[in-house]
């Protein structure tokens, strides 16, 4: 009940101080007295600071029901209960008697800090939703308390444990809740906290929270299929009980001793299988399954043998989960085998502490603790946990930050090596950019090429079970904004949009305090006040402008988001106000004239420009035209030609935000242009004006063309060095046999 989803699920409406039911308060003290049986692992001190929590709990949500119409508190009784099964400590089980005081009861965090110390108070903060904040819309909230819950949980695992706990027992309780939040909140379960308990080993709770969804999302699918799977087990009940005496009788013969139980497929696993792959229930072929249970990892692969030599096994089913652990820590051998009448059964060979981790999950910290295998677990769920961290300090957005979590709570993964033969697991699809980061963030961003396997392969390239992947670097690369196309984990999502934002807005910085220079020129004054020998100055100006430093001011400019004429004036009027103009730092209007104004002021262009300097694809200048500079809201400094229809429609409606811009003498880069061809169709036309443009050494980046007339017209956007270029691109392309017109593309000019 701790997140912001769960307040649906309690009744509210009874008033403050009303008592419960005596039957039903006493329905609540066996609840209790039935916790306190299994906390034989506690001590008697640990057990008392349980009561003290269970006592103040209690009081605190006293008159409170929940829609069954039992008392509220039978509900954090039950959420312990289930954090006890998992040997959870005394303050998780307190924590979990209080999560929802915070939440519904008016009690404080200073409150559960005075009673039950700080440890206790951060937990029940973590599962504390954030009603009290206000937000635009309901998937604002969701995202937001979803980050806080997260955040929490990377801090400190338990909050999720109990956040899970109090999921199930949400969920074993939601036949009670109106038939209309069904879907809602078991849409949430199936899309978030089951999969959470996927990624953390929980696979216990994970099964029952998918099995429970399934139940109340699809109440007729999930009534339907479980008589079609109690029919089918029914009818192969004889065959699946014999298989199981021969393979006891096996092991017999053998020599070894094993525990051997049957284990079903989940309503909700076959209902997934039918889906994703369109079959019917009656092609669902591997219904029933068994999981032998030995002593050693030795005696794994020997039952395997034994298996296999009773029965046939099904090509292609092995998996060996032991050599190569999945993300969550599971391990097992799995194998399907053809029993008697041709029915298919699956068996998972595991050891006893691989069964805990199987089903506990990271929760096998507190139930195994003295076992190596609860520690890896431990182990591969905490990197996963430090990584909500690592992506929360480079994503400031609640949504954004959900999105790239999402990513990672995946079911599949792809086992890959890097050349010293250490294994990697990474989502199914992942390229070798996604390898790239994994193995280091500096890997990733400055990676330009790889091989897989010893052959080259491109970097959207997805990566295979077994490959060996091998990533080229180079000093001085950096990611590409195409990237963001392709990965696939959440770790190299979020590391190349914190690159490329840091990246923009340095740029963009630069950008800003370049216009702002150029407007102080255009006031009289030579350069920008130093930012050290001047703080009072900036302060005031921080202060009109409300931003919160000069480097995040300069950026606005850079952006387009504030004006530099209107910033400039201000700052001369607090130079005048301040008397802190002295003359040295005027420029005499009388040295230089108007038109010096601009090439002194204006910004100069080589094509090096970063990505807060954009070239118009309108109009698509290169250098030799004329250009204006137009300063968009939000997008920076966009080049136009100067006699483009749309910047001279944009001039005469927002003239202040053009600014003076001109060609360097040698531009580093080729820049776009666009042309028109009208030929007359026929055999080899195409093939005859692409080869006269690559011979002009014009590079075709794009091209499209007019349904075949006898006349049609082939556009392009080629690359060339300057307007020289283009001129001569076109010259040659009139001489072509079949070119009736060739001219290059520029927006009509404003009608006045």
């Amino acid at each position: 009940m701790a997140s912001s989803q769960n307040a649906v699920l309690t009744d509210r409406t009874a008033a403050p101080g009303v008592a419960a039911r005596p039957a039903a308060a006493n329905a609540a003290a066996a609840s209790f007295a039935a916790l306190l049986e299994k906390l034989d692992y506690l001590d008697d001190y640990q057990v008392e600071q349980v009561r003290q929590a269970y006592r103040y709990a209690d009081q605190a949500h006293l008159g409170q029901l929940r829609s069954s119409g039992e008392p509220y508190i039978t509900h954090p009784i039950a959420v312990a209960a289930l954090c006890a099964s998992w040997k959870l400590d005394a303050q998780a089980l307190m924590a979990a008697l209080l999560h929802d005081a915070m939440e519904d009861c008016g009690i404080t965090k200073a409150d559960l800090v005075e009673h039950f110390g700080s440890p206790v108070a951060e937990l029940v903060d973590g599962l504390t939703k954030l009603d009290k904040l206000q937000f635009n819309t309901r998937e604002e909230n969701q995202a937001e308390s979803f980050r806080k819950m997260l955040l929490a949980m990377a801090r400190d695992v338990r909050v999720i444990l109990i956040k899970l706990a109090d999921r199930t027992h949400n969920m074993r309780t939601l036949s009670d809740m109106p038939r209309s939040k069904w879907g809602r909140i078991s849409s949430e379960t199936l899309e978030v906290y089951a999969p959470i308990a996927h990624r953390l080993g929980l696979n216990q709770t994970y099964r029952e929270l998918q099995d429970l969804s399934f139940r109340h999302l699809h109440p007729w699918r999930y009534a339907t299929l479980a008589k079609a799977v109690t029919r089918s087990r029914n009818r192969s009940r004889d065959s699946v009980q014999k298989m199981q005496t021969e393979v006891e009788a096996a092991f017999v013969r053998a020599g070894m001793s094993v525990r051997l139980a049957g284990r079903d497929k989940t309503l909700f696993a076959i209902y997934q299988k039918m889906s994703d792959q369109h079959l019917s229930f009656a092609q669902v072929i591997d219904l029933h399954g068994f999981r032998v249970v030995v002593r050693s990892i030795t005696d794994c692969y020997t039952a395997l043998g034994v298996l296999h030599q009773a029965y046939k096994p099904v090509p292609g089913k092995f998996k060996d989960h032991i050599a190569i652990a999945k993300l969550n820590g599971y391990q097992s051998l799995h194998t399907t085998l053809v029993g008697p009448a041709g029915l298919n059964v699956e068996f998972q060979i595991r050891t006893e502490e691989m069964h805990i981790v199987a089903e506990a999950g990271i929760a096998a910290h507190w139930l195994y603790k003295a076992q190596e295998a609860a520690g890896t677990t431990e182990r591969l769920g905490t990197q996963w946990l430090q990584s909500l961290l690592d992506i929360q300090n480079e994503t400031r957005d609640a949504a954004e930050f959900w999105d790239h979590v999402k990513v990672d709570l995946f079911p599949d993964a792809v086992y890959v090596f890097t050349p010293k033969s250490q294994i990697l697991a990474l989502p199914r699809g992942a390229t070798v950019v996604d390898f790239a980061y994994a193995i280091h963030s500096d890997v990733g961003d400055r990676t330009v090429g790889a091989r897989i396997n010893n052959e080259q392969v491109p970097l959207r390239t997805e990566l295979k079970n077994g490959d060996v992947v091998e990533v080229t670097t180079v000093q001085g690369a950096r990611p590409n904004p195409a990237w963001l196309g392709f990965v696939r984990t959440a770790r190299a999502r979020s590391k190349i949009r914190h690159y490329l934002k840091t990246l923009a807005q340095s740029e963009s910085a630069g950008l800003g305090e370049k216009l702002l220079t150029q407007a102080l020129r255009a006031e009289g004054i030579e350069q920008l006040p130093d930012a050290q020998n001047h703080a009072a100055l900036w302060d005031r100006l921080l202060r009109f402008t409300g931003s919160r430093s000069q480097a995040e001011l300069l950026t606005d400019i850079g952006l387009g988001r504030r004006v530099a004429g209107i910033v400039a004036k201000r700052l001369v009027g607090l130079l005048a106000e301040s008397g802190l103009r002295p003359d040295a730092v005027l420029l005499s209007r009388e040295r230089y004239a108007a038109h010096e104004n601009v090439s002194q002021g204006g910004i100069m262009l080589d094509g090096s420009e970063s990505a807060s300097i954009q070239y118009a694809t309108c109009c698509r200048p290169v250098p030799g035209d004329p250009i204006v500079g137009y300063l968009g809201r939000g997008e920076g400094l966009v080049v136009h030609h100067a006699r483009c229809g749309v910047a001279q429609r944009l001039q005469r409606k927002d003239a202040e935000r053009f600014i003076a811009v001109d060609w360097a003498d040698e531009p580093t880069r080729l820049f776009e242009a666009g042309i028109t061809v009208t030929v007359n169709n026929g055999k080899g036309v195409l093939a005859r004006v692409a080869s006269e443009l690559s011979s002009s050494e014009a590079d075709i980046v794009r091209m499209d063309m007019d349904d075949a007339m006898a006349t049609t017209e082939l556009r392009f956007v080629v690359a060339v060095r300057d307007l020289t270029h283009v001129e001569a691109a076109l010259r040659n392309l009139r001489r072509t046999p079949s070119v009736l017109r060739a001219w290059r593309v520029l927006p009509q000019p404003a009608a006045d």
